[in-house]
């Protein structure tokens, strides 16, 4: 990717602040669940999976800051200033202001406005705080895990998270939790891939836009982004899991719907064209 635009000021850098970093124990071990959670990657309804309330109480461990770890902070902070480059314009040719929101950074576990978060459950977007929240060092584990390897296919999962925040400003969440209410599981998950998708197709759009305007892909980035779309579908990750697919259970939607809705936003640069919610869209 060629990233040459300035850093968004809105990300919040809690990383090594607390909560034992990445001493945090994970159910029965890293290895043991990692496949269960990866399907957490990209989740919008944190309301499902944070516990509520305080914080347990762990010894803090402070964690001194490489150059490493500032190169991905200045990688996150321009691949959200995209973002708002793209989102902006978008929102001004309706007529409308964009409410930029905050990304932040976390090391093992912090709090967020939807509860108590962990690394493990993935880059997740709480609409209650309007933030986007990410353990890069987790990210990164889990893309290695899942094969989908390179900058692009990081900057994806930023933009789809982004994607849930543009969906909560034009009401869509809201409605999707509305429409849940009382339906049964199956429908009730039936709704949630829809959201999944949407906003995997926004992540195109943004891609699209974004390189119309700063010529920001390069040889081989398309690649990454249709080949980590392919590796967060929940056929391939329950197949991984426990050998079989139990379609109803889908709440992300599966690697072919997944790559079909981030390239169909790649290809339009259309927010209409990324209506998951109309009738046979799927």
């Amino acid at each position: 990717m060629r990233l040459d635009g300035p850093e968004s000021q809105n990300v919040e850098d809690r990383r090594g602040q607390g909560f034992g970093g990445r001493g945090i124990a994970v159910g029965s071990g890293l290895g043991g669940v990692v496949v269960l959670l990866i399907a957490l990657l990209l989740g919008v309804d944190p309301g499902e999976l944070l516990q509520g309330g305080p914080a347990p109480q762990q010894a803090g461990v402070q964690r001194q800051m490489t150059a490493e770890d500032d190169a991905a902070r200045r990688f996150v902070a321009q691949v959200l200033g995209e973002t708002e480059q793209v989102w902006n314009a978008e929102f001004a040719r309706m007529g409308r202001r964009y409410e930029e929101p905050t990304l932040v950074l976390f090391s093992g576990a912090t709090q967020s406005g939807c509860g108590f978060a962990q690394a493990q459950m993935g880059p997740f977007y709480c609409p209650n705080d309007r933030k986007v929240y990410i353990d890069l060092d987790f990210m990164a584990d889990l893309q290695r895990r899942l094969g989908a390897g390179g900058d692009f296919a990081a900057a994806y999962i930023v933009a789809h998270e982004v994607g849930h925040h543009v969906q909560n400003l034009f009401g869509v969440l809201s409605q999707v939790n509305d429409a849940r209410r009382g339906r049964g599981e199956a429908a009730s998950n039936a709704l949630q891939v829809r959201v999944e998708l949407q906003a995997d197709c926004l992540a195109g759009l943004w891609a699209r836009r974004a390189h119309e305007t700063r010529n920001i892909l390069e040889k081989g980035d398309i690649e990454e982004g249709l080949n980590a779309a392919a590796a967060v579908g929940d056929d391939r990750l329950q197949r991984a899991s426990q050998g079989y697919v139990v379609p109803e259970s889908f709440t992300h939607g599966s690697s072919a719907q997944r790559v079909r809705w981030f390239r169909r936003g790649l290809e339009t640069g259309r927010l209409e064209a990324c209506d998951t919610f109309a009738g046979g869209n799927r």
